[in-house]
Protein backbone atom coordinates (compact mmCIF):
# COMPACT_ATOMS: atom_id res chain seq x y z
CA UNK A 1 0.00 0.00 0.00
CA UNK A 2 2.93 2.35 1.02
CA UNK A 3 4.71 1.89 -2.31
CA UNK A 4 1.37 2.80 -4.01
CA UNK A 5 0.65 5.95 -2.47
CA UNK A 6 5.01 6.71 -2.75
CA UNK A 7 3.93 5.95 -6.13
CA UNK A 8 0.91 8.00 -6.84
CA UNK A 9 3.00 11.28 -4.68
CA UNK A 10 5.62 10.79 -7.16
CA UNK A 11 3.56 11.17 -10.45
CA UNK A 12 1.77 14.47 -8.74
CA UNK A 13 5.11 15.32 -8.27
CA UNK A 14 5.94 15.06 -11.76
CA UNK A 15 3.01 16.29 -13.26
CA UNK A 16 3.41 19.68 -10.67
CA UNK A 17 6.90 19.90 -11.76
CA UNK A 18 6.38 19.44 -15.42
CA UNK A 19 3.36 22.38 -15.31
CA UNK A 20 5.59 24.72 -13.91
CA UNK A 21 8.24 23.77 -16.46
CA UNK A 22 5.82 24.80 -19.23
CA UNK A 23 4.54 27.81 -16.91
CA UNK A 24 8.07 29.47 -16.68
CA UNK A 25 8.67 28.60 -20.81
CA UNK A 26 5.46 30.08 -21.46
CA UNK A 27 6.37 33.20 -19.38
CA UNK A 28 9.59 33.68 -20.91
CA UNK A 29 7.72 33.36 -24.64
CA UNK A 30 5.55 36.19 -23.44
CA UNK A 31 8.58 38.47 -22.35
CA UNK A 32 9.68 38.14 -25.92
CA UNK A 33 8.81 41.20 -28.28
CA UNK A 34 8.52 40.68 -32.26
CA UNK A 35 9.41 44.05 -33.85
CA UNK A 36 8.11 44.63 -37.57
CA UNK A 37 10.72 47.11 -39.06
CA UNK A 38 10.34 48.39 -42.64
CA UNK A 39 14.13 49.39 -44.18
CA UNK A 40 15.70 50.65 -47.49
CA UNK A 41 17.61 47.40 -48.48
CA UNK A 42 20.56 49.51 -47.85
CA UNK A 43 22.58 50.27 -45.85
CA UNK A 44 19.84 50.30 -43.40
CA UNK A 45 18.18 46.18 -43.65
CA UNK A 46 21.76 45.33 -43.56
CA UNK A 47 22.63 47.15 -39.92
CA UNK A 48 19.03 45.75 -38.98
CA UNK A 49 20.85 42.19 -40.07
CA UNK A 50 23.89 42.77 -37.73
CA UNK A 51 21.55 43.96 -34.79
CA UNK A 52 19.11 41.42 -35.18
CA UNK A 53 20.91 38.64 -33.12
CA UNK A 54 22.13 41.14 -30.48
CA UNK A 55 18.60 41.93 -29.84
CA UNK A 56 17.25 38.51 -29.80
CA UNK A 57 19.57 37.74 -26.74
CA UNK A 58 16.89 40.89 -25.16
CA UNK A 59 14.30 39.29 -25.71
CA UNK A 60 13.32 40.96 -28.94
CA UNK A 61 12.96 39.31 -32.06
CA UNK A 62 12.82 41.99 -35.72
CA UNK A 63 11.17 41.25 -38.42
CA UNK A 64 12.84 43.43 -41.22
CA UNK A 65 10.46 44.59 -43.92
CA UNK A 66 12.30 45.58 -47.25
CA UNK A 67 11.24 48.76 -49.14
CA UNK A 68 11.94 50.43 -52.26
CA UNK A 69 10.28 53.55 -51.99
CA UNK A 70 10.40 56.29 -49.47
CA UNK A 71 6.23 56.84 -49.21
CA UNK A 72 5.24 53.66 -47.64
CA UNK A 73 7.29 52.64 -44.90
CA UNK A 74 5.41 55.88 -43.44
CA UNK A 75 2.36 55.26 -44.40
CA UNK A 76 2.62 51.60 -43.18
CA UNK A 77 3.77 52.78 -39.57
CA UNK A 78 1.05 55.60 -39.32
CA UNK A 79 -1.28 52.36 -40.76
CA UNK A 80 -0.24 50.01 -38.05
CA UNK A 81 1.19 47.35 -40.54
CA UNK A 82 4.85 48.57 -39.06
CA UNK A 83 6.19 48.82 -35.51
CA UNK A 84 9.03 51.22 -36.86
CA UNK A 85 10.91 52.07 -39.59
CA UNK A 86 14.36 52.62 -40.91
CA UNK A 87 14.61 54.77 -44.14
CA UNK A 88 14.69 58.72 -43.57
CA UNK A 89 16.20 61.75 -41.57
CA UNK A 90 14.30 64.27 -39.73
CA UNK A 91 13.15 66.97 -42.26
CA UNK A 92 11.66 64.14 -44.51
CA UNK A 93 9.23 63.15 -41.61
CA UNK A 94 8.30 66.39 -40.57
CA UNK A 95 7.70 67.12 -44.04
CA UNK A 96 5.78 63.48 -44.44
CA UNK A 97 3.82 63.90 -41.17
CA UNK A 98 2.58 67.59 -42.32
CA UNK A 99 1.65 66.58 -45.55
CA UNK A 100 -0.32 63.36 -44.29
CA UNK A 101 -1.19 65.07 -41.06
CA UNK A 102 0.47 62.01 -39.13
CA UNK A 103 2.21 62.29 -35.45
CA UNK A 104 5.40 59.57 -35.94
CA UNK A 105 7.86 61.22 -34.09
CA UNK A 106 12.15 60.37 -33.69
CA UNK A 107 13.09 57.47 -31.57
CA UNK A 108 16.91 57.56 -32.08
CA UNK A 109 18.95 59.10 -34.67
CA UNK A 110 21.41 56.23 -35.83
CA UNK A 111 23.64 57.27 -38.53
CA UNK A 112 24.33 59.98 -41.45
CA UNK A 113 24.29 59.00 -45.38
CA UNK A 114 26.72 61.86 -46.85
CA UNK A 115 24.54 63.19 -49.84
CA UNK A 116 26.53 63.13 -53.00
CA UNK A 117 26.43 64.80 -56.38
CA UNK A 118 27.83 62.15 -59.22
CA UNK A 119 28.79 63.21 -62.80
CA UNK A 120 30.37 60.81 -65.78
CA UNK A 121 31.25 63.91 -67.49
CA UNK A 122 32.92 66.49 -65.40
CA UNK A 123 35.67 65.03 -63.16
CA UNK A 124 35.77 67.87 -60.64
CA UNK A 125 33.84 70.82 -59.64
CA UNK A 126 35.55 73.06 -61.78
CA UNK A 127 34.81 71.78 -65.06
CA UNK A 128 30.99 72.48 -64.69
CA UNK A 129 30.57 74.70 -67.51
CA UNK A 130 27.03 77.29 -66.94
CA UNK A 131 23.63 75.82 -68.25
CA UNK A 132 24.54 72.13 -67.54
CA UNK A 133 21.65 69.80 -66.35
CA UNK A 134 21.43 68.42 -62.84
CA UNK A 135 19.00 65.91 -62.00
CA UNK A 136 17.53 65.91 -58.96
CA UNK A 137 14.26 63.64 -57.29
CA UNK A 138 10.72 64.92 -56.92
CA UNK A 139 11.30 64.74 -52.91
CA UNK A 140 11.13 68.61 -52.03
CA UNK A 141 12.28 67.59 -48.67
CA UNK A 142 15.93 66.58 -50.25
CA UNK A 143 15.75 69.99 -52.30
CA UNK A 144 17.04 72.32 -48.93
CA UNK A 145 20.07 69.87 -48.67
CA UNK A 146 20.92 69.35 -52.48
CA UNK A 147 21.21 73.31 -52.66
CA UNK A 148 23.03 73.92 -49.49
CA UNK A 149 26.11 70.92 -51.26
CA UNK A 150 25.70 72.71 -54.54
CA UNK A 151 26.03 76.80 -52.47
CA UNK A 152 29.30 74.88 -50.69
CA UNK A 153 30.81 74.80 -53.97
CA UNK A 154 29.84 78.12 -55.57
CA UNK A 155 27.50 76.80 -57.97
CA UNK A 156 24.19 78.35 -56.35
CA UNK A 157 24.15 80.70 -53.70
CA UNK A 158 21.16 80.41 -51.58
CA UNK A 159 19.08 84.07 -50.79
CA UNK A 160 20.14 85.77 -47.85
CA UNK A 161 16.79 85.93 -46.64
CA UNK A 162 16.08 82.47 -46.09
CA UNK A 163 15.86 81.86 -42.45
CA UNK A 164 16.74 77.97 -42.65
CA UNK A 165 18.60 76.51 -45.62
CA UNK A 166 17.34 72.85 -44.61
CA UNK A 167 14.10 74.68 -45.89
CA UNK A 168 15.63 76.59 -49.51
CA UNK A 169 13.69 75.89 -52.20
CA UNK A 170 14.65 76.38 -56.26
CA UNK A 171 12.78 79.98 -55.76
CA UNK A 172 15.49 80.50 -52.88
CA UNK A 173 18.83 80.89 -55.43
CA UNK A 174 20.68 82.69 -57.35
CA UNK A 175 21.94 80.21 -59.99
CA UNK A 176 25.18 80.93 -60.69
CA UNK A 177 26.22 78.52 -63.03
CA UNK A 178 22.48 78.39 -64.60
CA UNK A 179 21.95 74.63 -64.24
CA UNK A 180 18.83 73.47 -65.31
CA UNK A 181 17.21 71.47 -62.82
CA UNK A 182 15.01 68.33 -63.82
CA UNK A 183 13.56 67.25 -60.79
CA UNK A 184 10.68 65.11 -61.87
CA UNK A 185 11.90 61.34 -60.87
CA UNK A 186 11.64 59.24 -58.20
CA UNK A 187 14.87 59.19 -55.69
CA UNK A 188 14.95 55.36 -56.30
CA UNK A 189 15.28 55.58 -60.04
CA UNK A 190 18.62 58.49 -60.07
CA UNK A 191 21.08 55.83 -59.73
CA UNK A 192 19.70 54.34 -63.20
CA UNK A 193 19.18 57.58 -64.68
CA UNK A 194 23.08 58.19 -63.88
CA UNK A 195 24.06 55.09 -65.31
CA UNK A 196 21.72 55.98 -68.41
CA UNK A 197 23.58 59.54 -68.91
CA UNK A 198 20.43 61.38 -68.51
CA UNK A 199 22.34 64.34 -67.52
CA UNK A 200 25.09 66.01 -66.67
CA UNK A 201 24.65 66.55 -62.81
CA UNK A 202 22.86 63.62 -60.62
CA UNK A 203 21.94 64.21 -56.63
CA UNK A 204 21.75 61.06 -55.23
CA UNK A 205 21.00 59.57 -51.61
CA UNK A 206 23.71 57.31 -50.84
CA UNK A 207 21.89 54.31 -49.62
CA UNK A 208 20.59 54.25 -53.56
CA UNK A 209 23.96 54.65 -55.22
CA UNK A 210 25.60 51.78 -52.44
CA UNK A 211 22.81 49.49 -54.29
CA UNK A 212 23.83 50.87 -57.83
CA UNK A 213 27.41 49.85 -56.76
CA UNK A 214 28.83 53.31 -56.51
CA UNK A 215 31.67 54.52 -54.21
CA UNK A 216 30.18 57.85 -52.59
CA UNK A 217 33.91 58.78 -51.22
CA UNK A 218 35.42 57.59 -54.91
CA UNK A 219 33.04 58.53 -56.98
CA UNK A 220 30.66 61.43 -56.04
CA UNK A 221 32.03 65.13 -57.29
CA UNK A 222 30.81 66.23 -53.89
CA UNK A 223 30.23 64.86 -51.03
CA UNK A 224 28.24 66.15 -47.62
CA UNK A 225 30.61 66.71 -44.62
CA UNK A 226 29.81 63.98 -41.44
CA UNK A 227 28.51 67.34 -39.33
CA UNK A 228 25.56 66.76 -41.64
CA UNK A 229 21.92 68.14 -40.03
CA UNK A 230 20.48 64.77 -41.81
CA UNK A 231 20.78 62.14 -39.43
CA UNK A 232 18.90 58.76 -40.81
CA UNK A 233 16.28 57.52 -37.25
CA UNK A 234 14.08 55.06 -36.57
CA UNK A 235 10.90 56.08 -36.66
CA UNK A 236 7.68 55.36 -34.82
CA UNK A 237 4.06 56.17 -33.36
CA UNK A 238 4.02 58.67 -30.71
CA UNK A 239 2.25 56.23 -28.40
CA UNK A 240 4.98 53.83 -29.14
CA UNK A 241 8.20 56.25 -28.45
CA UNK A 242 9.20 54.90 -24.80
CA UNK A 243 7.92 51.48 -25.47
CA UNK A 244 10.62 48.48 -23.92
CA UNK A 245 11.49 46.81 -27.04
CA UNK A 246 12.15 50.23 -29.04
CA UNK A 247 14.43 51.35 -26.26
CA UNK A 248 16.11 48.19 -27.11
CA UNK A 249 16.64 48.89 -30.32
CA UNK A 250 17.94 52.14 -30.59
CA UNK A 251 20.66 51.03 -27.67
CA UNK A 252 21.96 48.05 -29.40
CA UNK A 253 21.85 50.59 -32.73
CA UNK A 254 23.42 52.78 -30.78
CA UNK A 255 26.36 50.08 -29.26
CA UNK A 256 29.97 49.88 -30.56
CA UNK A 257 29.67 46.39 -31.92
CA UNK A 258 27.22 48.03 -34.68
CA UNK A 259 28.71 51.48 -34.95
CA UNK A 260 32.24 49.45 -35.50
CA UNK A 261 30.51 47.83 -38.29
CA UNK A 262 28.94 50.34 -39.79
CA UNK A 263 32.51 52.25 -40.26
CA UNK A 264 34.00 49.30 -41.08
CA UNK A 265 31.62 48.05 -43.91
CA UNK A 266 31.19 51.53 -45.29
CA UNK A 267 34.32 53.05 -45.21
CA UNK A 268 32.88 56.49 -44.68
CA UNK A 269 29.99 56.36 -47.09
CA UNK A 270 27.42 55.61 -43.68
CA UNK A 271 28.53 56.93 -40.48
CA UNK A 272 27.49 55.95 -36.80
CA UNK A 273 25.75 59.18 -35.00
CA UNK A 274 28.18 58.81 -31.58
Amino acid sequence: MKKIILGLVSVILLVVLAACGNSEAGKDKEKETTLVIGASNVPHAEILEKAKPILEKEGVKLDIKKYQDYILPNKNLADGEIDANYFQHIPFLDLSNKENKTDLVNAGKIHIEPFGIYSSKYKSVGDVKEGSTILISNNVAEHGRILMLLEKKGLVKIKDSVDNKVNATLKDIDNVKKLKFLNQIDPGLLAKAYQNDEADLYAINTNYALDAGLKPKDDALILEDSDSPYANIIAVRKEDENKPAIKKLVKVLHSKEIQDFITEKYKGAVLPVK
